[in-house]
């Protein structure tokens, strides 16, 4: 008996769009600057292609987020996006009001090819401005300037966008707490529906790892200073604060990245993608043109897959959602655990003294002081947990293996988290 869509579980697709005209400076997502027609519309094909192989699999599933990112969408062209579009809807269950969000670059963004997307089904547009000054742009490696991206926010609402998403960076060389300060002006004068606003992270092995250690980045306390006038501009602007990094105004959270943070079910399509299915992670081959050949040939692509072991998914809890505005609470907790926590939660209590959470509604979060040091305040709480757990919890092991056969993703059903002794 075929399934309604109420009996079917919610599921967000993710595919990886990696050709961009140029590569970022401080960017370390797989992405690729061979962007031939030739090219993109075999990687096309190849996309269209692991969406059928897993159609039979997706029966049991309502897609109610979709996220094209990358790398650059836009650059992939209207026409092919499109085609990997139809054949998810063909394939899959994809719910009539799923989130379908494209990412874009303000020089990729065509107004006719914006028109065509948004009649296609694709409701959400995210622009990655990053800044209003053109020294710091120019720094970025980003090929567009500030009057581009207004443009491009003209083009997306002109198309029919109703829910535009702008990303901001705070934290870069030779930037003031002035200049940031401008940018948010600036940014919120396009009156977006949701802006990403991201501190800068020196990541090893991209250009901008010259700049790790460097006299040139703002300080510390400069870009703690800049975070937190984000949170109380952004506020007063009308948009509510949602993640570390996350704002929008009501009703226009990102539906599919808090999947993410709330550990809900995703399928990764295209070189690179990460799913998380049944428990289990997987990750897809990170060489557009290797996932081509596997795709072409039958072989697998799914390169390495990851059993959660029931503490583990503890451990997340955590980590996940207290990167969230709506923390974490006790009863939740132990309603899909079965365990306690009575350490974590003496350290909570002794970060709301000093000001870093607050407890409301039998909820803990972090305020945004504590955000700043949550790396080192959700360390300490995953220490608390680990003390408790090894009293209370039997071992268990993850298992890590390496797929040489085209493994199916959805081969584990969802699996009801054991019982804590």
């Amino acid at each position: 008996m075929e399934q309604t869509d109420n009996q079917r579980k919610p599921l967000g697709i993710y595919i990886h769009i990696p050709f961009c005209h140029a590569r970022c400076a401080y960017c370390d997502f797989y992405s690729s600057t061979a962007c031939s027609a030739e090219r993109m519309n075999r990687y096309a094909a190849a996309l269209r292609r692991h969406i059928t192989e897993y159609s039979a699999q997706l029966d049991g599933y309502i897609v109610d987020t979709v996220y094209f990112g990358g790398g650059t969408p836009t650059v992939f062209g209207a026409e092919r996006l499109i085609s990997v579009l139809d054949r998810l809807k063909r394939r899959g269950h994809v719910s009539l009001d799923a989130e379908i969000t494209l990412e874009a670059n303000p020089e990729s963004v065509d107004v006719n090819d914006l028109r065509r997307l948004r009649r296609a089904g694709f409701n959400r547009i995210s622009i990655g401005i990053q800044s209003s000054k053109q020294n710091h742009l120019t720094t970025l490696g980003r090929l567009h300037n500030f009057e581009t991206a207004e443009r491009a926010v003209e083009y997306a609402r002109e198309a029919g966008f109703t829910n535009v998403s702008v990303d901001v960076m705070y934290g870069l060389p030779n930037q003031t707490r002035e200049d940031f300060a401008d940018d948010l002006l600036r940014i919120a004068a396009l009156q977006p529906d949701h802006i990403s606003c991201y501190g800068l992270k020196i990541e090893e092995g991209t250009p901008f790892y010259i700049y790790n250690g460097s006299p040139f980045l703002p300080t510390d306390d400069d870009a703690a200073d800049m975070y937190l006038y984000a949170v109380d501009t952004l506020e007063r602007y009308g948009y509510t604060q949602y993640e570390i990094s996350n704002f929008a105004r009501q009703g226009r959270q990102s539906l599919h990245n808090l999947k993410y943070w709330l550990g809900d079910e995703y399928l990764g399509i295209g070189a690179s993608a990460h799913s998380y299915i049944g428990g289990t992670r997987y990750a897809v081959i990170s060489d557009a043109e290797q996932y081509m050949q596997m795709i072409e040939t039958g072989g697998g692509v799914v390169e390495s897959r990851e059993t959660i072991a029931d503490y583990e998914l503890l451990s997340e809890y955590l980590m996940l959602r207290l990167r969230t505005t709506r923390g974490v609470s006790e009863d939740e907790y132990k309603a899909i655990y079965n365990c306690g926590m009575a350490r974590v939660l003496e350290l909570l209590a002794s970060y709301e003294e000093r000001g870093w959470v607050e407890h409301t509604d039998e909820r803990w979060r972090f305020t945004p002081e504590g955000f700043l040091l949550s790396n080192t305040l959700i360390g300490e709480l995953l220490d608390a947990q680990q003390r408790e757990r090894t009293e209370l919890v039997r071992p268990q092991y993850r298992t890590v293996e390496t797929d040489t056969g085209q493994a199916s993703l959805f081969e584990n059903e969802r699996r009801t988290v054991a019982s804590f002794i």
